[in-house]
C-alpha cells in the first residue's frame, strides 16, 4: 500500500485541504502504470468524498485539461520570453554561488528541470523573476505565484479548472518535494470561489497576504520576510 495527498478547495486560508489517500500501489515507471495508480487514487479518494470532482493534474493525466495545467506545459510570460511555470520557477531559484539563470528561459521544462547549475550553486536562498525578489518563506509562496497568475492568464484553462473540487499529482511526493501543482491548483479554485482570486494577484505581495494569512486573520510570522 502508498499514500498520496488529494488536495481539496477551502473556504479559509491557505485556501486548500490535504488528505492524505491510502491505494495499492501499481510499481513501474510506464504511463499506464502511472494512470493505474491515479485510478486507485481518485477511486479511494471518492469513495469517501461522494460530491468529489477530482483531476489529475500531470502530463500523465488523462484528461487534457489536467495535461495542458501541468506545470511542464502551463505558459507564462517572464517579461518578453513565453515559456512555462516550470521554466519560470527553475529559472527564478537564486542560489549562495550563483543564480538566477535567466538564460534557462529559452530551453524546455524538462532541460530546465535537469540544468546541473541547480545542484552545484550551494543551498538555495530565494527566487527572483523581472528583477522582482521572493524569499523562501512562506515555502510555496514563489511556485504558487507563478502558477495562479498562469493559470489566471489563460480564461479557457481557468474556466475547465474551476469545474473541479479535488486534485493530484500522481508525480508529487510530499517526502521529496514541497512545491506541488495540484496544491497551487486547489488554492486557485477556493480563491475563485471566495471571490478574492482577482484581489490576490493584483500584485506578489498582496498575493502574500491573501493567500497565506493565518486562519485568525494575523499574518503569520513568516509573512515578514518578504
Amino acid at each position: 500500500m502508498a499514500h498520496r495527498p488529494v488536495f481539496g478547495i477551502a473556504e479559509k486560508p491557505p485556501f486548500y485541504f490535504e488528505e492524505s489517500t491510502e491505494f495499492v500501489f501499481n510499481a513501474g515507471f510506464s504511463l499506464s502504470q502511472k494512470q493505474k495508480n491515479i485510478h486507485a487514487i481518485h477511486e479511494n479518494y471518492s469513495a469517501v468524498h461522494d460530491d468529489a470532482r477530482i483531476l489529475e493534474i500531470s502530463s500523465k493525466s488523462e484528461n487534457i485539461i489536467g495535461i495542458q495545467l501541468s506545470a511542464f506545459n502551463l505558459p507564462i510570460n517572464v517579461g518578453d520570453v513565453l515559456t512555462t511555470v516550470e521554466v519560470a520557477f527553475q529559472s527564478g531559484k537564486k542560489f549562495a554561488y550563483g543564480g538566477p539563470y535567466a538564460d534557462m528561459l529559452s530551453v524546455s521544462s524538462r532541460a530546465a528541470k535537469k540544468d546541473p547549475r541547480l545542484k552545484e550553486s550551494g543551498p538555495l536562498i530565494g527566487f527572483e523573476l523581472n528583477g522582482q525578489q521572493f524569499p523562501l518563506e512562506p515555502k510555496t509562496f514563489f511556485y504558487d505565484w507563478l502558477y495562479i497568475t498562469a493559470v489566471y492568464a489563460n480564461p479557457t484553462l481557468s474556466a475547465h479548472l474551476c469545474k473541479y473540487n479535488a486534485f493530484t499529482d500522481i508525480e508529487f511526493n510530499p517526502q521529496k518535494s514541497i512545491n506541488c501543482q495540484a496544491r497551487s491548483a486547489a488554492i486557485y479554485v477556493s480563491l475563485s470561489r471566495a471571490g478574492l482570486l482577482e484581489q490576490a494577484i493584483e500584485n506578489a505581495e498582496r498575493f502574500r497576504a491573501v493567500v497565506y494569512e493565518s486562519a485568525d486573520g494575523e499574518a503569520t510570522d513568516q509573512l515578514s520576510l518578504f
